[in-house]
């Protein structure tokens, strides 16, 4: 039975086999039994490698050890609001602190941006902005469902890949992905992991 640690564009747990391609986690979530408990345990929520120095933890979900969560990709993981590992993307990491001090002056340091990014994830505001003006990889609701927007089109997204949606040449949608996060992709965002999955490029 698929474990209930995929992350959607809206920061939710799902139970799916489709694994994704990004890592990461937000504290420990679950119980002694496995079982998904919380949302959150703290504002640190990073995205990280699938692979890194050979570390590997089996099984998963062990007691009081942190929650592993999977995304489809970076564009996703930026979506729910996390951000990247200063471990294990630390070239990454490096790159949104210098974004960060022109975005937000004065927020110095990984403390300053979780801070920043957990209050963009609990009052999502779901800004509606036209959707010819949003950078790609950046996450849209329609219809009640995310979709990515890339190359001038929708991309629908699902926990194993994404479907064709159509173009986006005409109108607003609300937005998913955290304000700070859109201005970072809008920056010209390319990460160490896959940025977005190859069924959006198909």
């Amino acid at each position: 039975m698929p474990l209930q640690n995929r992350v959607t564009p809206l920061g939710e747990l799902i139970a799916d086999p489709a694994r994704g391609l990004v890592y990461g986690n937000r504290g420990c979530l679950h119980d002694e039994g496995g079982r998904i408990r919380r949302r959150y345990a703290g504002k640190r929520w990073i995205a990280c490698r699938l692979e890194f120095r050979g570390w590997r933890r089996r099984p998963l979900l062990q007691p009081g050890r942190f929650t592993e969560l999977f995304f489809l990709d970076d564009a996703t993981a930026l979506a729910a609001g996390h951000r990247p590992c200063a471990l294990c993307r630390r070239e990454d990491y490096n790159r949104l602190v210098a974004f960060w001090r022109e975005l937000h002056p004065g927020q110095v340091g990984a403390d300053a941006i979780d801070a920043q990014l957990h209050a963009e994830r609990l009052d999502p505001a779901r800004r509606q902005l036209p959707l010819d003006e949003l950078p790609d990889g950046a996450f849209v609701l329609v219809d009640g469902m995310p979709h990515l927007v890339l190359d001038g089109r929708l991309e629908r997204w699902t926990p194993a890949g994404y479907v064709r949606a159509g173009s986006r040449s005409r109108g607003r949608a609300a937005v998913i992905t955290p304000p700070s996060l859109v201005e970072l992709l809008r920056a010209g965002w390319s990460p160490l992991v896959p940025f977005v999955h190859p069924t959006a490029r198909r």
